[in-house]
C-alpha cells in the first residue's frame, strides 16, 4: 500500500515573526527610496518614496505603516530601520533616534554580493538587499554586516581638524610641486618654496642658460607663492586649533583621557595622536579585532608602520637582553 508522504512546508523567503516593522532607506539626492516588509503582510516588500531631505514625510509614512499594520493585526509594532553609510551621514539616524525608532547605519561594503557575474544595481534592488540583511542581523546570525557606531555630533566635530589638515597638506604639496615643475622647465632647480625667503631667493634666480626669469614666469610663480603661503596660515590656525583642543583634554582631570594618555608616549606627536583620538579612540572596543580593525582603515601605509613598531619592538627587546647580561 503506497503512503503518502508530508511535505514539508515550503520555507519562507522572510520571517516576520521578529514583531516588528523592517524598513531600509535607499538615500539620494532627489529621492529617498523606501523599502518596508510588515508583520502579516505576505513577502511582498512595499515601495515608496520621498523628496529628499523632507525628514516630516518621512515620519508620516512610517506612522502609515503603523497604522496599517495595526489595522490589519489589532497590534501596535514598532519599527526598525536601515540605512547605509554615505554622504548624508549620520543626522538621518539620529532624528530617527530622537522620534524613538530603533535605527542602523550599516557599513556598504560589509554587505555580502554574488561575485557569480556582473548584478543589476538599482535603488530597488539595492533596498531589497539591505532589508534582507536587516533581517538576517536581527536573526542574530553571525557575520552578516558590520553595523556602524555613529558618532555624536561632538565627536564628529572633532574630526574635522585632522581630516581639513589632511586636506590643506596635500594642496600644499601641489602648490610646491607646480612651482618646483615651472623652475625646472627653466633649469633652475635647488629652489625651496616652503623657506622663509622664498620671494628674495626667487628674485635672484637665473635660468639655465644664464637670463633672469621670465616676466610671465616669475609673476605666475609670485601668485603661486600667493597660494602657498595662504595654506600656511590655514595649517597654523588648524594645528593652533588642534593643541588648544588637546590643552584642553589634558586639563587636571581625576582620570586621564585618551588624548592626554596619547600624548605621554614617547614617538607619537600630535598629529598622529589626534587622528587615533578622533578617528578610532572614540568608540568602545569588545574584542582585539575590533581595536585593530579602525587602525587599519585610518592608517594608509599600515604595513609600513607595523614594521616600524616590530623594529622598534626587537630593539627594546635587545636592549632588555643586554641588560639582563651584565
Amino acid at each position: 500500500m503506497q503512503t503518502v508522504a508530508d511535505r514539508p512546508e515550503a520555507p519562507n523567503a522572510f520571517r516576520n515573526d521578529l514583531g516588528a516593522i523592517f524598513v531600509s532607506l535607499e538615500l539620494s539626492r532627489s529621492t529617498w527610496l523606501i523599502t518596508s516588509l510588515s508583520p502579516d503582510g505576505g513577502e511582498k516588500m512595499s515601495k515608496h518614496s520621498v523628496p529628499a531631505g523632507d525628514i516630516y514625510a518621512l515620519l508620516a509614512r512610517f506612522s502609515e505603516f503603523k497604522q496599517k499594520a495595526f489595522a490589519r493585526t489589532g497590534k501596535s509594532f514598532p519599527i526598525i530601520v536601515i540605512q547605509e553609510a554615505g554622504l548624508d551621514g549620520f543626522w538621518i539616524h539620529r532624528v530617527l533616534q530622537n522620534e524613538g525608532i530603533e535605527s542602523h547605519v550599516v557599513d556598504p561594503a560589509s554587505i555580502a554580493t554574488s561575485r557569480r557575474r556582473r548584478r543589476a544595481k538599482t535603488d530597488r534592488i539595492d533596498g531589497e538587499a539591505l532589508l534582507r540583511t536587516l533581517l538576517a542581523y536581527k536573526r542574530g546570525e553571525p557575520r552578516v554586516c558590520a553595523m556602524v557606531k555613529a558618532p555624536t555630533p561632538e565627536e564628529e566635530d572633532r574630526r574635522r581638524l585632522c581630516r581639513e589638515r589632511k586636506i590643506l597638506i596635500a594642496e600644499r604639496v601641489k602648490h610646491v610641486n607646480r612651482i618646483k615643475g615651472l623652475l625646472f622647465c627653466q633649469g633652475v632647480s635647488g629652489y625651496k618654496p616652503l623657506r622663509r625667503d622664498r620671494r628674495q631667493r626667487l628674485d635672484e634666480l637665473r635660468t639655465g642658460d644664464g637670463r633672469l626669469l621670465p616676466k610671465h614666469l616669475k609673476a605666475q610663480i609670485g601668485r603661486e607663492l600667493a597660494r602657498l603661503e595662504l595654506l600656511l596660515e590655514q595649517i597654523k590656525a588648524v594645528e593652533a586649533e588642534r593643541d588648544a583642543l588637546f590643552a584642553a583634554a589634558k586639563a587636571p582631570a581625576p582620570a586621564p583621557g585618551p588624548a592626554a594618555m596619547l600624548l605621554n608616549i614617547k614617538g607619537i606627536g600630535p598629529e598622529f595622536a589626534a587622528i587615533l583620538w578622533s578617528e578610532g579612540l572614540f568608540r568602545h572596543f569588545e574584542t582585539t579585532h575590533s581595536l585593530y580593525t579602525p587602525f587599519l582603515s585610518i592608517c594608509k601605509h599600515w604595513k609600513l608602520i607595523f614594521r616600524i613598531f616590530a623594529t622598534r619592538a626587537t630593539f627594546a627587546r635587545d636592549r632588555v637582553g643586554d641588560a639582563l647580561v651584565v
